[in-house]
């Protein structure tokens, strides 16, 4: 089993850190830009190879991962929409530091003011969605890496919301999600 990613994509860390607490042994093959072109359709990564089978998004190697050890991936509607959710926020927050290197500003263009103020809307009902609710499942898992990769990047403080926080907090104290930190490369 290979997974194609970078260190430092909050996306392939989510499936480091499932395929870790599956305990499903696999090889990770650091992957750049111009190699994700040529080998994922999506030119993107993470994507898995295994068994003849490839997965080219975070979500089927999630769902792949957690239903091979038989477990589910978010079978409640509202963990799975609170995953959405925070995909949504990654999405556009990915967008926007990409764009931002590229010379492209949410002030300056107004399509990226949209995607910054998402990003705003999205925090705030994260943050009300995830109050009083255990962490621990794919839901969690995915907005924790997100706000890593954010403070890690300098994207975001997630310090204002409490919430947010604690669902990082969280996290951070389970030894395959920290030592999966985007700062740790290899």
């Amino acid at each position: 089993m290979k997974l194609y990613g970078s260190y430092t994509s909050p996306y392939v860390r989510h499936c480091r850190v499932a395929l870790i607490q599956q305990g499903l042994e696999f090889d990770f093959v650091e992957t750049d830009y111009a190699a994700s072109a040529r080998q994922s359709p999506t030119r993107r990564v993470p994507f898995l190879e295994v068994d003849g089978l490839r997965l080219t998004d975070s979500s089927s190697i999630l769902r792949w991962t957690r239903e091979r050890q038989g477990g589910a991936f978010l079978s409640d509607p509202a963990a799975f929409d609170r995953y959405l959710l925070a995909t949504t926020a990654l999405d556009s927050t990915v967008n926007l530091f990409l764009l931002e290197r590229d010379g492209l500003r949410p002030d300056d263009v107004p399509y990226l003011g949209r995607q910054r103020d998402r990003v705003e809307s999205s925090l705030v009902e994260l943050d009300r969605r995830f109050d009083g609710i255990d962490p621990g499942d794919d839901d969690g898992l995915r907005l924790a890496c997100y706000l890593s990769w954010a403070a890690f990047r300098e994207r975001i403080d997630a310090q204002p919301f409490r919430t947010l926080g604690r669902v990082l907090a969280y996290w951070e104290e389970i030894g395959e999600f920290s030592t999966t930190h985007p700062g740790r490369a290899g």
